[in-house]
């Protein structure tokens, strides 16, 4: 009972931080989280004990994305925990050869996840044909989403791969 009355007692400062949290004025857009407003378990909170050499997305601009707390300008391939700079700069420009890297790859993420920008877009027939002969399964999404399915993935532990362009391509 003492729980529930604590609960009780939480919930409108809770809701007057959130309220005032939506309302400022932000330059970045954030992520959606996995972390509950509030949870009874929050004693037991693993999502917080991420290992500190592990990626993740924390936010994301239309010129970029901010990972681990560092600011990445333009597009970006993010294999497991390594991340480096991607060449194309707008959805047509996403190919084979701007995916070369995975013929060579081992071990094959088991899914590539591309970030195509502020909207999805259907990727070609040849880039579909060589993501299957890799061995890899392919989810074309917006970048927001793409970076956050990236982090959830990333963070079960799942050899995952995202290929992500900046949130404000529009091709």
């Amino acid at each position: 009972m003492a729980v529930r009355q604590r609960v009780v007692a939480t919930l409108p400062t809770l809701m007057r931080a959130l309220r005032k949290e939506e309302t400022a004025a932000q330059q970045h857009q954030r992520l959606p989280s996995l972390r509950r407003a509030f949870s009874l378990y929050d004693q037991i909170n693993l999502i917080d004990n991420v290992p500190e050499d592990q990626l993740r997305f924390q936010q994301f601009t239309d010129t970029g994305f901010i990972v681990n707390g560092v600011n990445y300008e333009g597009s970006l391939l993010c294999i497991g925990n390594l991340l480096m700079s991607w060449s194309p700069k707008k959805f047509s420009e996403v190919n084979a050869e701007s995916l070369s890297v995975f013929k060579t790859m081992r071990p094959i993420p088991e899914i590539l996840i591309l970030g195509c920008g502020r909207h999805i877009q259907p990727a070609s027939p040849d880039l579909r044909q060589f993501i299957r002969s890799t061995g890899m399964k392919l989810e074309a999404i917006d970048s927001r989403n793409a970076a956050s399915t990236y982090n959830i993935l990333n963070e079960e532990g799942r050899i995952v791969a995202a290929a992500l362009l900046p949130y404000g391509v529009e091709d």
